[in-house]
């Protein structure tokens, strides 16, 4: 993961997580790859049903309409804690 992508990834992020924290959630960048970036919806979002289609439709805008390098969004499941 180049350094400078991670950058400027995480400063467009920071402009959506607010949203985010209102529900106690978050989106963490797990790696970024040939124009790839994989995102991870984590705390209250990693299980809500409206991060499926409404928030990740507004990540994947944000970052491609600002980040013209980016070629994909993905947004990875989330992990299962076994206790």
């Amino acid at each position: 993961m180049v350094e400078k992508e991670f950058d400027e990834v995480e400063k467009i992020l920071e402009r959506i997580r607010p949203a985010l924290k209102d529900h106690q959630g978050s989106l963490k960048i797990v790696n970024i790859k040939d124009g790839v970036v994989y995102l991870q919806f984590v705390g209250g979002c990693s299980d809500c049903p409206v991060v499926d289609v409404s928030l990740k439709n507004v990540v994947d805008i944000a970052l491609k309409g600002n980040l013209n390098w980016v070629k994909k969004v993905e947004i990875l499941p989330a992990k299962i804690e076994l206790s």
